[in-house]
């Protein structure tokens, strides 16, 4: 207990995230966390959100640091919570999101005595945290938890998690060890002149080149930078498979996905000479298929401008300087017409034409799932301006949590998830987040009632969906899911739309209410 009459250590701790720019805890708390509770109530700077499970949390806490480009903080409760959570900071390290968890434990002298929620945290953390630490002491508080913030926001990010024993949290903090700050975030790394030239030279040869884009390679100025690069090389641009954030619309190049399977993939890149990666990883294979290569680059092809955590635009732009590319004239483009929509029985691809022309300037949307995100992606080059994230790790129950965290970011924005039924299920329990902040969110589900790529894969495998197995893993209808109830018991109004006539009215009024939404898109 604190019987010095200073600041606890909690207090301390959230003082220096407040200090370092932290200004949204996504929490799922729990005994361990009780001191820091008190003190995000001495703090007000850090505006406390609640999950119903730990998952919400992390997924917001990543499509928050997409948006905002800078830190959320989870609080997550022991190793148990760490690990209901662990699912969506494995998205987030493949995003390069700067998430800082902080994890309560037990009171350090507790620990040996190995209570039921005893576990190894540290190992729990490694896998998807680039820094683990551990606070030793109260005293030690402040400069342990600046060394954790500063981690977080060192490019390209990785994500970091301060485990923080309750006794440390409760004890009084000496006044001389309460005022460390972090540094100032790291600056991306410039790519040297040299690979620009190497680059230029080999591009100057005229055959076929693919550029590969990612992490700030997606912005508008990596984009144009790009574009510039394509027509005087003329290069194929496309963007990585699951970017963490791409701009879209709104007159920028129409690039396209990478396809996320392999055969496409590879007929995608056949025939190029040189595979540019700028911001991006070389292209694998989602998983190993017997007979199909791992790595979708034609062999010697690839070279790398610049990684994730260098200064890709900047990159983009010497390599377009060194090709003599001219800056291109961009006028404004035009509105997609709403006029004239489908009216028939929703598909895939009726649903990305619908939500590409009612889309508002400015949105974000949330992308999980294939039956209506690939359709969607490629029809939004003619939207208005916009920026999508999409499940860069694949471990499903991403994109609800994620529009959250965008709509927290960003509250002047519209944020659509565009998500498939059977992936909510596992985050459902965001939409009451949603309810209980006002986010102005709308979910779109894609109902098929089925894992259709799992029975995609299935097929792939050679086996038949027949099978009482087979149906009985891969399709949702045995009892069909109600959305319907399922949205109003967490406190969000919804729809059913069947036809795009319907779709189209629903997602108007959704769009005029404001606050959260939920329609179900009966496929």
């Amino acid at each position: 207990m604190n019987r010095g009459g200073g600041k606890t250590g909690a207090q301390v701790l959230v003082e220096a995230v407040a200090a370092g720019g932290v200004e949204v805890c996504f929490a799922n708390p729990g005994t361990t966390e009780m001191p820091l509770v008190a003190a995000l109530d001495a703090v007000p700077a850090v505006r406390p959100v609640l999950g119903l499970f730990e998952g919400v949390c992390t997924g917001a806490a990543d499509g928050y640091a997409r948006i905002a480009g800078k830190p959320a903080m989870t609080l997550l409760h022991l190793g148990p919570g760490f690990a209901n959570g662990a699912a969506n900071l494995h998205n987030a390290r493949r995003a390069h999101s700067p998430i800082l968890n902080v994890v309560g434990d037990h009171a350090s002298w507790h620990l040996p005595y190995d209570a039921p929620l005893t576990s190894d945290i540290v190992s729990l953390a490694t896998p998807v945290s680039g820094w683990v630490g551990t606070v030793g002491s109260a005293d030690d508080m402040s400069r342990t938890t600046a060394e954790a913030l500063t981690a977080a926001r060192t490019p390209p990010g990785h994500g970091a998690t301060l485990i923080v024993p309750v006794d440390f949290q409760q004890e009084a903090v000496t006044e001389t060890h309460a005022g460390a700050s972090p540094r100032p975030a790291p600056q991306p790394a410039p790519v040297g002149a040299d690979v620009v030239e190497r680059l230029a030279k080999r591009l100057s040869g005229g055959s076929r080149t693919v550029f590969l884009l990612g992490a700030q390679a997606l912005t508008e100025p990596g984009q144009r930078a790009a574009e510039r690069i394509a027509a005087v090389a003329g290069a194929t641009l496309y963007s990585e498979t699951f970017p963490a954030t791409a701009e879209r619309g709104g007159g920028l190049p129409g690039l396209d996905r990478l396809p996320y399977f392999p055969e496409t993939a590879i007929k995608a890149l056949a025939g190029a000479r040189t595979v540019v990666l700028a911001g991006a990883l070389e292209p694998v294979s989602y998983f190993g298929y017997e007979g199909i290569p791992s790595l979708l680059a034609p062999p010697g092809s690839v070279e790398v401008l610049a990684a994730p955590g260098d200064d890709v635009v900047q990159a983009l732009e010497d390599l377009a300087d060194a090709l003599g590319a001219p800056v291109l004239t961009h006028g404004r483009a035009a509105a997609p017409d709403g006029a004239h929509l489908p009216e028939g029985p929703l598909t895939p691809g009726t649903v990305g034409r619908i939500v590409t022309a009612l889309l508002p300037e400015g949105a974000i949307v949330s992308v999980e799932g294939g039956t209506c995100g690939y359709p969607f992606f490629t029809a939004s080059a003619d939207a208005l301006r916009h920026t999508a994230l999409t499940n860069t790790g694949g471990a499903i129950g991403q994109g609800l949590p994620a529009a959250l965290g965008a709509a927290i970011a960003a509250p002047e924005r519209q944020v659509i998830a565009l998500q498939s039924d059977g992936s909510a299920q596992y985050t459902i329990q965001a939409l009451w987040t949603m309810a209980r902040e006002q986010t102005s969110v709308i979910t779109l589900i894609a109902s098929n009632r089925k894992y259709s790529i799992l029975q995609t894969e299935l097929t792939r495998h050679g086996a038949s969906l027949a099978g009482p197995a087979s149906t009985a893993l891969t399709s949702l209808d045995d009892p069909a899911l109600n959305w319907m109830g399922l949205a109003h018991g967490y406190g969000v109004p919804a729809e059913r739309a069947e036809t795009g006539g319907e779709l189209a009215r629903a997602l108007r009024r959704a769009l005029a209410a404001g606050g959260p939404r939920l329609i179900e898109m009966a496929l």
